[in-house]
């Protein structure tokens, strides 16, 4: 029964990964937002979004659109919200920035951008989004940051190592170090 089952299960994993694998891109996008808070009274916010093509084959006419940042709220400083390449090869990677600026208080959500491809195989236009940013509170309240507060991000970091290497260190300073009864003679006093 054994001598029947193996070669069962072997048949069954390559049908499977042969129906499962086909020739198309498989676009994934990721969108990051950053702040940094001007001294003009005004927060610029850093965007970026990388594209990866995950597929077996190459992805055509690839457009970029970013229409979540409303005008009335930001304006470009630099770069456009939206670009377009010529091609995306398979296991390849595009990147794309731009800058925009706020003197809006609030919170703001912003949603996916939008990727669109084309497939040599089929005539319609395929979509792709983005992740999605968390919301960013722009120009809020912040609290100063602590004084050591950095030392404490350290210590939580590389709290390990630091300990590791204080041990050794304390450990060679022993050996090293002369006894000091060694010294004076080793002699008990009664």
């Amino acid at each position: 029964m054994a001598k029947t089952l193996i070669p069962l299960v072997v048949a069954l994993i390559l049908v499977s990964s042969g129906l499962g694998s086909s020739d198309v891109p498989f676009i994934v996008a990721h969108k990051k937002a950053s702040l940094t808070r001007l001294k003009s009274g005004s927060e610029r916010v850093s965007v970026s979004i990388d594209i990866y093509n995950q597929g077996s084959t190459t992805a055509y006419d690839v457009t970029l659109t970013d229409d979540s940042w409303s005008p009335d709220v930001f304006d470009v400083v630099s770069g456009n919200t939206s670009t377009s390449w010529e091609r995306l090869d398979a296991g390849g990677l595009l990147s794309h920035a731009f800058e925009l600026e706020s003197k809006v208080e609030g919170m703001f959500y912003g949603a996916p951008a939008v990727i669109t491809f084309r497939i040599p195989t089929k005539a319609a236009l395929q979509e792709a989004y983005s992740t999605p940013i968390l919301p960013l509170d722009i120009l809020a309240v912040r609290a100063p940051e602590k004084k050591f507060e950095w030392a404490k991000r350290l210590l939580v970091k590389y709290g390990s190592q630091i300990s590791v290497v204080s041990i050794m260190a304390i450990f060679m300073f022993l050996v090293a170090s002369p006894s000091k009864s060694a010294g004076k003679g080793s002699k008990k006093k009664r």
